[in-house]
């Protein structure tokens, strides 16, 4: 089993190309004014620049204006779209780029519904439900209440970090895994030594 990872929350172009030279395959720039990992056109064209070939660029918005997102894409390489709100699919689609829906996890709620609800979707990214909150928190979620058979590939989020990637990809099997929090030496500024840490734990725990 091989396992795809992303690392999330890049604003600096150094963070990038570093968590691209430890092996990530894909890097992640946050469009949401309220994070603190928030990223203007500007620091995502300087990110995308310092990147080698062949690691992928997802752009994370939530619940934005579809002029906001028109306007990255425009200015912006962006292979993916990533969508951490309450966005529709055909809002989702209507971009014509590759997307993901992020669904935040809690007791109760039927995953297996809510990626039929956007079965054109490249996969489903499980975060933590943390009221008024939409990623980033670095919160862990109970992965039993993963269902083993969702109909999109599983991209698993919440809490990651380098201690506990090993154990959850054992115990989840997910197509790929996202971290953000869980690889900082400050909020939007990545670590080193907990990049490669995680990395190499996600390869292990895929074994």
């Amino acid at each position: 089993m091989t396992v795809r990872i992303k690392i999330c929350g890049i604003t600096r172009p150094q963070d990038g190309a570093e968590a691209a030279r430890l092996g990530a395959d894909a890097i992640g720039l946050v469009f949401y004014p309220k994070s603190p990992r928030n990223v203007s056109i500007a620091q995502a064209q300087a990110v995308i620049a310092a990147l080698p070939p062949f690691v992928s660029v997802v752009a994370l918005f939530v619940n934005p204006e579809r002029n906001w997102v028109e306007e990255v894409l425009a200015a912006c390489s962006i292979d993916m779209l990533q969508f951490h709100g309450e966005e529709s699919a055909e809002f989702c689609r209507s971009f014509r780029r590759p997307y993901l829906k992020a669904v935040r996890v809690k007791p109760g709620l039927d995953l297996s519904a809510a990626a039929a609800q956007y079965p054109d979707a490249r996969g489903l990214l499980t975060d933590a439900f943390v009221e008024g909150a939409h990623g980033g928190t670095g919160t862990t979620f109970d992965w039993t209440l993963l269902p083993e058979n969702l109909p999109l590939p599983l991209i698993l989020s919440g809490g990651l970090d380098d201690n506990n990637i090993g154990q959850a990809v054992a115990a989840v099997r997910p197509a790929a895994v996202d971290v953000s929090s869980g690889v900082e030496a400050a909020k939007g500024i990545k670590d080193a030594a907990r990049m490669a840490a995680f990395i190499s734990g996600a390869r292990h725990g895929a074994v």
